[in-house]
């Protein structure tokens, strides 16, 4: 048995230093290098991070996604050369959008044939999974993406990559290594991790502060518009005592963070694909924008044209979207939790007019709890039909502040934030990009952070079964991971047939009632989980049934078994 030292086994070392915990991992022909010195440091009672077995790389990539989130430290992906990097799949679009902080690492074919080193072609799939350009699956969705090519500086690169995911904006990042390469005998490198931290945040420019505030005093009607600020729970005190102090109201527009306490008499609502236009958005003489990417879309809803705009963002020209601009009279690249304290500082030195703010909070006060009153009126039982605000409505009732919530819910968005009203910031997580199926992995990687809190999956129909449900429970079981699912069944794609309508309201798909989007013949959606992972498995359609299948799948997670739920909402062609 050789004991030299290779690239695997530096590279493996680089993962640990850099403070990786897990290796969600589903391994190939191009991985023999890492399997044994995977072993080889279990034999010798070598610290590495724990492998965490994944059959299906959406789940791996989606579960590394939930725990960054959680923790806000990037794990370690590893995949199989080509083939397996493709079949991460949207997950690769949620990190990037998202701005989740991931390595990924995947083998390459070997790229020599006839023995000439250790790890030449051994297998005829070498010949078949061997591409011109593996890195440019991913090159458009990467921070940053290599070749290692030799042993010698494999450290230095994998401990660059992570200072690179973890700077702001924060991202995914991809090396590959051919088997020689990761067999190649090589000398031991010592690192100091210190010297590979991110880089610091960033602050306003003091030049600038005193024309922002005085154009935020000088606001008869400012308003805050946020969607991710709260991935930092410190931004969200600021932003509290902020708007408390000058009496600013608060929209969330498309958050995947709990941004600000629900029950705050200066929360006014979420926005999303909202047709109709906002009364406190066109009414805003000031809009301040914090850590958002789409604070409205300005085709159906946006501030007036004399409004003043300031944006900050820890990336305020989204260079990642061909198309992106607001109106904004000042743009900053900040950190968002940084700024607030600056501004705090400064307003509390201020001259602030105490009349103008308390007639503001007199009167946004009362529009925050007449909203209430409408959210709450659409919550009513109804005897014949469990409609989605009904349902989560119940979901809140059996939960407490502490419960994670990852929200995957499409159409039901909105209907879940509104109707949970969240509290506590990092209680709710959404996955910060467009592509379907997060929600079981991220559910997973959630629950691996933070073992001794409930964590539940909202999530509609169609994301659930893009989510591999068979691999999300099956790792549930083996990794003692129980969280309960809870399936927003409107029996069909329903966003496609709000997008259809959203252009052709009166159109032929309205008259016809034919959009293509039902999921008839059902399945059995529930029961997936219970084949692939002993989940406790049960289908709802009775709303009289529905608050005790809910206590009942709580007390179920908290002694140890995974839940699905499948709950029967209006069918999208109702």
């Amino acid at each position: 048995m050789s004991k030299t030292y290779t690239t695997s086994r530096a590279f493996l070392e680089a993962l640990e230093e850099a403070g990786v915990s897990y290796i969600f991992s589903n391994l190939g022909s191009d991985h023999p290098g890492i399997i044994e010195n995977l072993a080889m440091a279990k034999k010798e009672n070598r610290n590495l991070p724990e492998v965490i077995i994944c059959p299906h790389e959406m789940v791996a990539l989606s579960m590394a996604h939930g725990y960054a989130q959680l923790t806000g430290e990037p794990q370690a992906v590893l995949v199989h050369v080509e083939c397996g990097t493709q079949n991460l799949g949207g997950a690769i679009h949620n990190v990037y959008k998202g701005r989740i902080p991931v390595m990924i690492f995947a083998g390459a074919s070997p790229y020599t044939q006839e023995g000439e080193l250790l790890g030449s072609r051994n297998e005829f799939i070498h010949w078949i999974q061997d591409v011109h350009d593996q890195r440019g699956i991913v090159r458009g969705y990467m921070k940053y993406e290599n070749e290692i090519r030799s042993g010698t500086n494999v450290k230095q690169l994998v401990h660059r990559a992570f200072q690179i995911a973890k700077s702001e904006p924060k991202g995914p990042v991809y090396l590959v290594g051919p088997r020689e390469t990761m067999e190649e005998e090589t000398i031991p490198v010592t690192i100091n991790p210190e010297m590979w931290k991110s880089i610091a945040p960033r602050a306003l420019p003091n030049q600038e502060i005193d024309q922002v505030v005085q154009d935020i005093i000088s606001a008869k009607n400012p308003l805050i518009i946020t969607s991710y600020l709260g991935k930092n729970p410190s931004a969200v005190d600021e932003l509290v005592k902020f708007s408390g102090t000058l009496s600013i109201p608060i929209i969330e527009s498309v958050p995947n963070y709990m941004n600000f306490p629900s029950d705050h008499p200066m929360h006014c609502g979420y926005q999303w694909n909202t047709p109709e236009q906002n009364e406190l958005l066109q009414g805003a003489d000031l809009v301040l924008v914090f850590d958002s990417d789409v604070p409205w879309i300005p085709s159906k809803n946006k501030p007036s044209d004399d409004c003043i705009v300031y944006h900050f963002d820890e990336d305020p020209l989204k260079e990642s979207m061909p198309l992106w601009y607001i109106p904004a009279k000042r743009s900053f690249a900040v950190d968002s939790m940084i700024a607030l304290r600056q501004l705090n500082d400064s307003i509390v030195k201020s001259s602030l007019n105490l009349n103008i703010i308390n007639k503001r909070r007199e009167r946004i006060t009362l529009y925050h709890s007449k909203q209430r009153e409408e959210w709450r009126s659409k919550e009513v039982y109804k005897d014949d039909v469990i409609t989605p605000e009904y349902l989560t409505a119940c979901i809140r009732e059996v939960i407490d502040e502490e419960t994670i919530i990852m929200n995957e819910g499409i159409s039901n968005f909105e209907t879940i934030y509104t109707h949970l009203n969240r509290k506590q910031p990092s209680s709710i997580f959404g996955s910060g990009g467009g592509s379907l199926g997060w929600n079981g992995g991220a559910a997973l990687g959630a629950k691996l952070s933070s073992k001794d809190k409930k964590v539940i999956s909202l999530t509609g129909d169609g994301s659930y079964m893009f989510s591999v449900p068979s691999a999300v429970h099956w790792l549930s079981r083996k990794y003692d991971l129980p969280f309960l699912t809870i399936i927003y069944n409107n029996q069909g794609w329903k966003s496609p047939k709000l997008s259809t309508l959203g252009v052709y309201p009166k159109g032929n798909s309205k008259e016809m009632e034919q959009f293509w989007v039902d999921f008839t013949p059902h399945a059995n959606l529930a029961g997936i989980a219970e084949a692939a992972g002993g989940a406790f498995a049960k289908t709802i359609k009775d709303p009289e049934e529905l608050k005790d299948a809910l206590y009942e799948a709580i007390k179920k997670i908290e002694g140890g078994q995974s839940v699905v739920l499948d709950v029967y909402l209006p069918p999208i062609n109702d």
